[in-house]
């Protein structure tokens, strides 16, 4: 598989994957988990803060009515799965 661009990498992951986890390092590990793509943390740090920046995700800190403490989701806006649809191959899509 080739190495993808760091945001494409977090949107099609996203698209595909319900990535929810206890902290930032931990959703970006998971991730790497997932795409098997060797990718330096703070390049996909950066990545999260683009995409963030830009509408394509949902702010990825969040406290649920009722929690005792905060999580860490990595979720598509509506922008953010028009641009992941575009990154799929056709037949994922």
């Amino acid at each position: 598989m080739p190495v993808l661009d760091p945001v494409a990498l977090l949107l099609r992951t996203a698209f595909q994957h319900l990535v929810t986890d206890a902290n930032a390092e931990a959703g970006v590990a998971r991730i790497q988990e997932l795409t098997g793509q060797v990718c330096p943390d703070h390049v996909l740090h950066q990545a999260l803060a683009d995409c963030l920046r830009d509408g394509l995700i949902h702010e990825p800190i969040r406290l649920p009515a009722g929690a005792l403490h905060c999580h860490w989701r990595l979720e598509l806006t509506a922008r953010g799965v028009v641009v992941a649809r575009g990154l799929l191959p056709t037949d994922e899509a």
